[in-house]
């Protein structure tokens, strides 16, 4: 088998897991109300891109984030890159060993890998548009949902303590908690 071969037999197994949206499918538009959405209780999610739309190549989700809420405890994520553009409101944000502020229009990129947590830092709500490269990650907010309903949990954190589902789940998409970080962000915190 030639390189040839293998790389079209890669995009064949490709097309069979995961389609594309293209131009012969006709025009797409997502209005501001479209889409699934899901509540977390931090945070909600609706979901803009699915990874079967894009060939897996990224997903997008609009999250939006009640005032004053820190989103999850400090994270990382195994496969995937995350991009946050600050539709509205203002997010704070740990990335490593820094604190950032960004306000609407401003574009946060956080790498697979770097701890991080992020939080509504304003006194409305903060609504950011996520891109998930590669896609997929959308799927773990949408389990999510599932499980907390199943469970009748108010909130991630009632379901994702070492051993508990959530964190079964998380273990499943590659995500990793510190949930000894669950603490508010204080005010006066040094940002770059």
């Amino acid at each position: 088998m030639t390189s040839s071969d293998n790389s079209e037999a890669k995009a064949a197994d490709n097309d069979v897991q995961k389609t594309r949206f293209t131009y012969d499918q006709g025009p797409r538009k997502i209005a501001p109300t479209d889409g699934k959405f899901v509540d977390l209780g931090s945070i909600g999610v609706r979901f803009m891109a699915w990874d079967h739309e894009t060939a897996g190549l990224f997903s997008v989700v609009e999250h939006p984030i009640p005032a004053k809420t820190l989103v999850a405890p400090l994270q990382r994520h195994a496969n995937e890159d995350e991009y946050s553009f600050i539709i509205e409101g203002r997010m704070g944000a740990i990335l490593g060993d820094a604190v950032v502020y960004a306000e609407a229009g401003d574009f946060v990129f956080k790498p697979r890998n770097q701890w991080h947590t992020f939080w509504n830092d304003g006194d409305t709500l903060c609504r950011v548009l996520e891109i998930i490269a590669p896609g997929g990650f959308e799927h773990y907010f949408d389990e999510l949902r599932d499980l907390m309903a199943e469970m009748d949990a108010q909130n991630v954190d009632e379901i994702s303590e070492p051993g508990m589902p959530g964190a079964e789940l998380a273990a499943k998409y590659g995500l990793e908690y510190k949930p000894e970080s669950n603490i508010w962000i204080e005010e006066g915190v040094e940002s770059v």
